[in-house]
């Protein structure tokens, strides 16, 4: 078994502050977004959902009663509209 871990490339960062991430790398994890995480002496990159409302909707899936992500949507909008109205009036 190859350990991915141990994977490491030297990358330039361009004039405009881009790094490409090689193909083998994107196409293991299967994403085209990462998420970038500056810890002071070391940054890391970690792939993350290219859609993160579908990713989180898929990992409550059979939970909840069968709510469904629409269902879930109006419920949040519903909340958010009541929490202005008690915060501004209607």
């Amino acid at each position: 078994m190859i350990n991915f871990m141990n994977m490491k490339k030297r990358m330039k960062i361009s004039k405009g502050g881009q790094v490409s991430i090689p193909a083998p790398i994107r196409k293991r994890w299967g994403t085209t977004t990462v998420t970038l995480e500056d810890r002071g002496e070391e940054i890391v990159f970690r792939p993350a959902p290219d859609d993160p409302i579908a990713a989180a909707a898929g990992a409550f899936v059979g939970e909840g009663r069968g709510i469904g992500l629409e269902t879930i949507r109006r419920e949040e909008r519903e909340a958010e509209a009541e929490a202005e109205e008690r915060k501004f009036g209607p």
